[in-house]
Parts: C-alpha cells; sequence; structure tokens
C-alpha cells in the first residue's frame, strides 16, 4: 500500500536493554523479511548504544525514538540523554584491532541503513532505509 503522506510515531521509554517490544513496533511497517531483519539488526546496535553509552543504563533517563514513514524512506530516530558522541568517534569501519572493546556496533549500524547521520550534539541518530520495491 503507498504513503502518500508522511506518517510518523514517538516511543518514549525508560532507558533499559529490554527493547523486544519495542524492536517488533518500530520493523512492523517494513513489509520485506530481508529488509526487516537488516533494519532489526542496525536499530538493535542503536538502541543498545543509546541505553549503555548514552544514558550510562540508567533507567531513570529516556530513550527517544520517532520512526517516521515517507512515500519513498523509512526513518528511525534514536535519542538518548547523554552528552553526545564526538564527531571523531563516529566512524563507520571496523575498528582494527580483533581485541577492540568498541566500534563493531556503529560499524553495523551503517551496514544496515542506507543513509546514517547524527545530530550536531551527537546524541541523536537518525537511521533511513529506502522503502523495499
Amino acid at each position: 500500500m503507498p504513503f502518500h503522506r508522511f506518517r510518523w510515531a514517538d516511543f518514549v521509554l525508560p532507558s533499559t536493554l529490554q527493547l523486544a517490544p519495542l524492536l517488533e513496533l518500530l520493523v512492523e511497517p517494513v513489509g520485506c523479511e530481508m529488509t526487516s531483519q537488516k533494519v532489526e539488526l542496525g536499530l538493535h546496535e542503536a538502541l543498545v548504544n543509546a541505553v549503555r553509552h548514552g544514558n550510562s543504563e540508567n533507567p531513570k533517563k529516556q530513550l527517544r525514538v520517532r520512526r517516521i514513514l515517507t512515500p519513498n524512506w523509512l526513518i528511525w530516530q534514536v535519542q538518548d540523554e547523554g552528552c553526545g558522541l564526538p564527531p571523531t568517534a563516529r566512524a563507520s569501519e571496523l575498528p582494527l584491532s580483533v581485541d577492540a572493546q568498541h566500534g563493531r556496533g556503529l560499524f553495523l549500524i551503517h551496514q544496515c541503513f542506507d543513509d546514517v547521520r547524527w545530530s550536531r550534539r551527537g546524541n541523536r541518530l537518525q537511521l533511513a532505509c529506502r522503502r523495499p520495491a
């Protein structure tokens, strides 16, 4: 069913790692199984990063997610209450060291979406994929 206008939904929840119900809601409109799996993996990484690194796993802090549906794009914005990721830490490459403790999640996010953008502050990540044909 084609969309002739923009639609969005906002989700605000405590910052915890109990993400499965939210992920189901976020990928529901994707429609294509292969794209859904890819999007779910990327969103899972983004949400875990927001909870762990942005909000320091503090359930008193909030996680905000906006899902935007357009005729050509599926867009998700993930925002935490942290001070943000500096531009120098937003790399989309795998870490050089096999033993590196961080960096794989951002690499996966970039592999799962057609467009990845950060807010200036670095505490909001916008992820977008083209609508499956």
